[in-house]
């Protein structure tokens, strides 16, 4: 099935990615990398906006002012639980990560992980899973699954 046509009015740039401007504000925020659904609904009641407002209605202010709350979301009042960066290793602070950012820090985190050959960095560097999975029937990539029979 291809993917649908967007004409270039329809597309909105938001945070270094291009959504969709036919749907709604809250449900194109979730093309953003690390906004998810409950943080999208959270941010569009926090700014005001009406939910069933199409991402292309919006005027230029509005989009300001979602890239900045996506920037710092304390500052309009997101609840700290909410966002996806707590107590920051480096810097001590609570912060949201969205996009490019956010897939830094996380290959950052994982390259220490493997660093300081942790548990989860060695099962990291041997592509193995980290967070308990069983091993014995998943995870079979590029050996021979099954059992040979001999030759007669």
């Amino acid at each position: 099935m291809a993917a649908k046509e967007i004409r270039a009015e329809e597309v909105v740039r938001i945070a270094g990615t291009d959504l969709d401007g036919n749907r709604y504000v809250y449900m194109a925020l979730q093309g953003i990398k690390g906004v998810g659904y409950n943080f999208a609904r959270a941010l569009v009641r926090l700014l005001g906006i009406d939910e069933k407002k199409k991402l292309k209605e919006l005027s230029e202010e509005e989009i300001k002012k979602i890239e900045d709350a996506l920037k710092d979301p304390l500052k309009y009042g997101m609840p700290v639980w909410m966002l996806n960066r707590r107590k920051d290793r480096e810097t001590g602070k609570d912060e949201h990560l969205v996009g490019v950012d956010l897939d830094l820090r996380v290959k950052e985190d994982i390259t220490r992980l493997m660093r300081i050959k942790c548990y989860r960095g060695v099962r990291h560097q041997m592509g193995l899973p980290v967070r308990g999975q069983r091993t014995r029937t998943g995870f079979r990539k590029g050996m021979t699954v099954g059992v040979q029979r001999k030759k007669k």
